[in-house]
């Protein structure tokens, strides 16, 4: 098998994609990505090697997709806005061989150390001149192309940083039997879930799971068309909505909550919409409402993790109270636990356990954090605390510990309090998560500063920025005599919010 043959079996001339303002149908899709898939191969890429994709949602991440796939090679899709530290450090952590870079990366990019990133061989610049070491993507659209190459469907296909239930961010490996399974599973949980006429909004980043398996995975897999969104602006969303005939929009609650507070809408602008989705973080119940207020629809959510490929709950039309996260995708097993691990009462909470084909196969080069969260029996033990009804919904009532979703992302306070503590003048910090109104969270840093060493908020902000994601970074923080701690030294963070 290999997961790069979900686009063989449509029809030619049927749109596969629509990025920036052109359309690629099945045939053309195919016929680059055979090429690529070639150039690839020519290079002397090698089953099992790892690609970084370093793009935004547009064509060159979809077609370097699929050629790594089919080529063997492991697909490594990292932020383009990373800072070049973050940047660097993911790199050398995939030890990625090979780069495809779109224009959004050359800031990053251009500030790396190499020499610290001895690995990587191969450079192609989609979009922008790479220079004389690397090649354009373009050309590489005239390579004689290759067959696939056939992987066993526990072959890694994926690595995608996450920080998942284990902390600080690390590569989670999908197979590509997880990645295609829970594809089959979504297409399976709901009757018309995704049509090979639907138009799909595709917001989410694809760098992360949400976007890449769901939204590209499961509409390449329907036969169905995706309107890549590389920058998010509700205006011209909209726009793009009424313009393409936008069938199905899957998105954060934020991009909801920039929809329904939009000025100067009708709320017809959304009615060639069939399916609404919210994923990535919890939906506020207020969100919703406003919603189906102005537009008319019902905003359905599911459950799911990286670890999960991503998808574990999804909502069942008609029957799912508001509220639920729904019931388990078909082939998915679900338990609720108290502290001992037995398993606990309708009604009772619990932390959520998950089995099933969907879950991947560990952490990267890490099988003390693999077997942090994967137990002897097979069961992902998800950090997320939830209840069930007497009907098997599941509703999620807290997360795991400390957990900050800032856009969707998690953000782990321990990873961003170890780079504070790298600044000279700081001597103790904590992080924790706050409301924010656009982002769900935001991240808020109390910092003691060591004496006779003086230090700014902006001081503590443009640190961060230079070694970590933009939605990781402070943007508050606070100065403090001391940071409160128990008898065991941990932080306790309820003392400061």
């Amino acid at each position: 098998m290999n997961l790069a043959t979900i686009i063989d079996p449509h029809p030619a001339d049927a749109t596969a994609i629509i990025s920036r303002g052109r359309a690629t149908n099945y045939g053309t899709l195919r016929d680059q990505v055979a090429a690529l898939r070639g150039a690839f191969i020519g290079m002397g890429l090698q089953p099992g090697d790892r690609l970084a994709i370093i793009a935004g949602n547009n064509r060159y991440f979809v077609v370097s997709y699929l050629a790594a796939l089919g080529a063997g090679l492991v697909a490594v899709p990292l932020n383009p806005t990373n800072p070049p530290v973050a940047m660097a450090h993911e790199l050398r952590e995939s030890g990625a061989v090979a780069i495809v870079a779109s224009p959004t990366a050359r800031k990053a990019l251009g500030a790396i150390d190499w020499d610290k990133v001895p690995g990587v061989a191969h450079f192609v610049g989609a979009g922008f001149e790479p220079g004389p070491l690397g090649v354009q993507f373009d050309d590489l659209l005239s390579h004689d192309p290759a067959p696939v190459v056939d992987r066993d469907p526990d072959d890694v296909a994926v690595l995608i940083f996450t920080s998942g239930t284990a902390g600080a961010p690390r590569p989670a490996m999908l197979t590509h039997g997880n990645l295609y399974t829970n594809i089959r599973q979504v297409l399976a949980a709901e009757e018309q879930v995704q049509l090979p006429s639907d138009v799909v909004f595709g917001l989410l980043p694809m760098f992360h799971i949400f976007g890449l398996n769901v939204v590209l995975g499961v509409s390449l897999t329907a036969g169905a068309s995706v309107l890549l969104v590389e920058r998010f602006d509700p205006v011209s969303a909209i726009e793009s909505i009424v313009k393409h005939g936008v069938t199905n929009i899957a998105g954060p609650p934020t991009m909801w909550a920039a929809f329904a507070g939009l000025p100067g809408v009708t709320g017809d602008e959304l009615a060639s919409v069939r399916r609404a989705v919210s994923g990535a973080a919890k939906l506020p119940t207020e969100v919703a409402q406003a919603i189906h207020a102005r537009f008319g629809l019902e905003l359905q959510e599911g459950y799911g993790l990286t670890e999960g490929s991503p998808v574990i709950t999804a909502p069942q039309e008609g029957s799912t109270p508001s509220g639920s996260v729904g019931i388990p995708v078909p082939g998915v097993e679900v338990r609720l636990v108290d502290a001992e691990g037995d398993d606990v009462l309708v009604g009772d909470l619990g932390e959520v356990l998950v089995k099933g084909p969907n879950v991947f196969a560990g952490y990267w080069n890490d099988p003390e954090a693999t077997a942090r969260v994967i137990d002897p029996d097979g069961w992902l033990h998800t950090g997320d605390i939830g209840v069930v009804d007497d009907d098997g919904n599941l509703y999620l009532v807290d997360r795991a510990k400390d957990l900050i979703i800032v856009s969707g992302f998690n953000v782990f306070p321990a990873e961003v309090e170890e780079v504070l503590l790298e600044h000279p003048a700081v001597e103790g910090v904590a992080v924790v998560g706050v409301p924010h109104p656009h982002t769900g969270e935001s991240v808020k840093a109390y910092v003691k500063a060591r004496d006779g060493m003086p230090v700014e908020e902006d001081d503590i902000i443009e640190f961060c920025a230079e070694r970590l994601p933009h939605y990781k970074c402070p943007n508050k923080v606070w100065f403090v005599d001391d940071i409160p701690r128990g008898l065991g030294g941990k932080v306790i963070r309820r003392l400061l919010t």
